[in-house]
């Protein structure tokens, strides 16, 4: 199976008043595994439901390897869909499911035994084909959903949501399966998910979806260490956004650290309007007197621990709040409520953003937030 460009131009998709997608422009490669990432009503489900065909464009143009499809039924895409709910026939046994878009291709009966034997034996599901969906855990029936989506061996293979009924074990199971059937079957993945974990785990690249249109695209390291946007570094992972005000010749004042500093040398200098700075607990630490450290104090106000590290909430004596994450296997002993520390952060490792500082739970981008 060998993956297709899909190209999406300045997509939109209107009701009435209601935008639920705008300037949607996006390059998928072919074999490429990209995720549309971003909270509900954000139009990552839109954007590919017009892919499968299940919607129309209000205008905009769409190809995959080239051929226009927005005047293609679904079935004539070349587009495979797994959904979050399977969508298996529950009257059918798991051969006849997955033997369907088959059936539907008029595929001769020898061919659909191979391919529906080869699609079972890749999701490790052989001996399972007269077994109904009620006889199956959810795994399993996510697993046939899968088989079904891929029999066909479509160019394009389309996830929305694909795991977000399992539990979290049973997710981290899927997410490592997925990445083996997208090794082995080439093919180009467009994946849709609310779940940051999920898109840095599986991604290519990541598109993150905000007010109906692409804030950021890019890396999922590229995304998590250099967002473009408060919106984007508060959606991605966990961040301690600081207000960060201008002192000129690329001087700048943390007033709720306490610190006034020069600007790190960086290939790409920081927006001369940036008005927040944006931390990772990760890149916090306790203070070692390393020279290129930028050092200030705080005091312990929660403690949780989460198996593998533990996560500190920390007020400054200027009244920031912080958020430090320390591995478990750290050297130091374990900071307790009420502990006074002395913090430090290479500003090196930090992102300086435009606009205002918002909390960091939002997960709606402020008017104008968006690139």
């Amino acid at each position: 199976m060998h993956g297709a460009a899909v190209s999406f131009r300045n997509i939109a998709k209107r009701y009435g008043s209601v935008v639920a997608l705008e300037d949607f422009t996006l390059e998928v490669q072919p074999g490429e595994f990209v995720t549309l990432l971003g909270p509900s009503g954000s139009g990552k489900s839109t954007a590919l439901n017009i892919l499968a065909g299940f919607t129309d464009p209000t205008e905009g143009q769409l190809t995959v390897a080239g051929r226009d499809v927005l005047a293609m039924p679904p079935e004539r895409r070349n587009v495979g869909m797994v959904f979050q709910s399977y969508s298996l026939f529950p009257h059918m046994d798991v051969f006849d499911n997955v033997a369907f878009p088959l059936k539907l291709r008029k595929v001769s009966r020898a061919e659909i035994q191979r391919r529906v034997a080869s699609a079972l034996e890749m999701v490790q599901l052989p001996g399972y084909e007269r077994r109904r969906p009620s006889e199956l855990s959810g795994g399993q029936r996510q697993r046939v959903a899968f088989a079904r989506a891929v029999v066909f061996e479509p160019a394009v293979l389309l996830m929305d949501e694909p795991l977000g009924a399992l539990d979290l074990k049973l997710r981290e199971a899927m997410q490592a399966e997925i990445k083996r059937y997208h090794r082995q079957l080439g093919c180009t993945i467009v994946f849709v998910t609310h779940d940051q974990g999920e898109a840095l785990a599986l991604s290519d690249r990541i598109a993150v979806m905000g007010q109906a249109r692409i804030a950021q695209i890019g890396t999922p390291e590229d995304i998590y260490d250099r967002p473009v946007s408060r919106y984007v570094a508060q959606f991605i992972g966990r961040t301690n956004a600081l207000e960060l005000l201008p002192m000129g010749q690329r001087r700048w004042q943390l007033p709720g650290l306490g610190l006034t500093f020069d600007e790190p040398a960086q290939d790409a200098p920081w927006p001369a309007e940036a008005a927040a700075l944006c931390l990772r607990p990760e890149h916090l630490r306790r203070a070692d007197g390393r020279s290129s450290a930028l050092e200030f104090e705080a005091q312990v106000s929660e403690v949780t621990f989460l198996g593998d590290h533990t996560l500190y909430l920390l007020r400054t004596r200027q009244a920031a709040e912080l958020q430090l994450h320390e591995s478990r296997g750290a050297q130091a002993a374990p900071l307790r409520r009420g502990d006074q520390v002395r913090l430090a952060f290479d500003p090196t490792t930090a992102s300086a953003l435009s606009g205002p500082v918002h909390a960091a739970s939002s997960h709606t981008p402020p008017p104008g937030d968006l690139p």
